[in-house]
């Protein structure tokens, strides 16, 4: 325990989501699956319409193996951890790994927007981040992903043909060149032995 108490305080690798229409079901099924050791933290920014359920970190919560919740303003990053953008903030990371949160404009027509959640995180974490975009209706994440690439992270996109909407996905795949492209059942097992070689 004295180990983990003291990487929780270095964070030094992330995992960041990024899913919109479709994401609803989709993202249970990846987060089901993540054994309750995964260390690095998954951050998540899901676009909701407004009649889609707003207490989704409380139905993950009890499904999933992680703790899940909402990200708070000034609030530590720490590992073994799932945060969950809040509906109508955008989610950034800041230098010193904390979360702010912002009530700007929206981007990409999205607020939350998965770019401005990856791109802040690719800057953090740089080489030792994992960006991931699910299924989608719009572009939103495509720069994301882009930044994510050229800080030498790690990019994870769910197979267009299978995805409930493709357009997220293959916006992430013309913006750059894509590490994986899978299924969503082999998402998780993906991250899972990412995380066991670091």
């Amino acid at each position: 325990m004295k180990e983990l108490s003291r990487r929780e305080d270095n964070v030094d690798h992330a995992v960041v989501i990024g899913a919109s229409a479709g994401g609803i079901k989709a993202l249970p099924e990846l987060l089901n699956a993540l054994p309750g050791d995964f260390f690095w933290p998954v951050i998540i920014v899901i676009h909701l319409s407004r009649g889609q359920e707003s207490r989704l970190a409380e139905s993950l919560n009890r499904r999933c193996r992680l703790p899940v919740k909402e990200a708070d303003n000034l609030e530590q990053i720490r590992y073994g951890m799932v945060y969950l953008a809040p509906r109508n903030y955008h989610l950034m990371v800041e230098d010193d790994l904390r979360f702010s949160l912002d009530i700007d404009d929206p981007v990409s027509f999205s607020c939350p927007s998965v770019d401005v959640l990856f791109e802040s995180a690719a800057h953090v974490f740089q080489q030792n981040l994992v960006g991931v975009i699910l299924t989608g209706a719009n572009a939103d994440g495509a720069k994301g992903m882009r930044t994510i690439k050229e800080m030498g992270g790690v990019t994870i996109v769910q197979q267009p043909e299978e995805a409930n909407f493709s357009a997220m996905p293959s916006a992430a795949l013309r913006a750059t060149t894509i590490d994986y492209v899978l299924p969503l059942a082999e998402i998780t097992p993906l991250l899972v032995r990412l995380c066991a070689t670091e």
